[in-house]
C-alpha cells in the first residue's frame, strides 16, 4: 500500500501533471465473458496510474492489439480509462490488485488479494477458457481449484508458454502464457505472434467447447 502511494506521490517525468489512481485496481470486462484472462499486478505507472488493468503502459499496448487482432477487443490499444475500449467476450483481472515493488508480489500480497479473484471466478459462470499470463497467474488461478477441492495438487500442472491444461472435468481449459512484460517482449521471449497466437487458440478452444455442448 505504501509503494503504490509513493508512486502517485513522487510519479515519473513524463506523468507530472497528471492525478494518478493510487488505489487497488479492480478487474474489468464483459460479465459474460467466455474468455478469462489473469495477468499478474497492476503496472506502477500503467493500471496503478490509470486504474484500469493494463492500460497506459506497454504491456497494454502488447496486450489489447493481440486482443483486437482475435476480435476480443474494441481497438488496438488503451491509454486512459474512457478511450473507447471495451473487452469482447473477455475478462481481465490479475491476483494482486496493487502495484508491487519491482513487479514481484510477496506471498502475503497474492493471499490479501485471494478472495477478490475467487469472487469473480464465482461470478463469471460462462468462462470457457482461462490464459494465464505467467507462472504466477498460473499458481494463483491453481491455487483458488485447489481450495475449491477442484484439483487435489498442483504438482502436475508446470507453466510452459503455449501449455493446455484440462484441469478437471467440466472446468474451463487453462491455457499458459509469457507474461507481455516490457521485460519479455523486448528481449523476444515473448513476440507480437506468439501471443496473437495464444488468443487464436484460446478463440478455438472456446468454439470446440461450444460444438461440444
Amino acid at each position: 500500500m505504501a509503494y503504490r502511494e509513493e508512486i502517485g506521490r513522487v510519479r515519473r517525468r513524463a506523468y507530472r501533471d497528471q492525478d494518478y489512481w493510487s488505489r487497488p485496481v479492480p478487474g474489468f470486462g464483459d460479465p459474460s465473458a467466455q474468455l478469462l484472462i489473469v495477468g499478474l499486478a497492476p503496472g506502477a505507472h500503467g493500471a496503478n496510474r490509470t486504474g484500469r488493468m493494463f492500460t497506459g503502459d506497454r504491456s497494454g499496448e502488447f496486450l489489447y492489439r493481440a486482443l483486437w487482432e482475435t476480435g476480443f477487443a474494441s481497438q488496438p490499444c488503451s491509454e486512459i480509462v474512457g478511450d473507447g475500449l471495451y473487452l469482447i467476450d473477455a475478462y481481465i483481472t490479475a491476483p494482486v490488485r496493487c502495484a508491487p515493488p519491482d513487479n514481484k508480489p510477496a506471498r502475503e500480497e497474492i493471499l490479501n488479494c485471494r478472495p477478490y479473484l475467487v469472487r469473480e471466478l464465482e461470478i463469471l459462470k460462462k468462462v470457457r477458457c482461462v490464459v494465464v499470463l505467467g507462472g504466477i497467474a498460473l499458481d494463483s488461478y491453481l491455487s483458488v481449484l485447489q481450495a475449491r477441492l477442484s484439483i487435489a495438487s498442483r504438482a502436475k500442472f508446470r507453466f510452459a508458454h503455449g501449455t493446455q491444461f484440462q484441469t478437471h472435468p467440466g472446468g474451463p481449459v487453462v491455457l499458459a502464457s509469457y507474461h507481455p512484460s516490457q521485460q519479455n517482449t523486448a528481449t523476444g521471449r515473448l513476440t507480437a505472434e506468439m501471443l496473437r497466437q495464444i488468443f487464436l487458440t484460446a478463440r478455438e478452444l472456446i468454439a470446440a467447447t461450444d460444438n461440444s455442448t
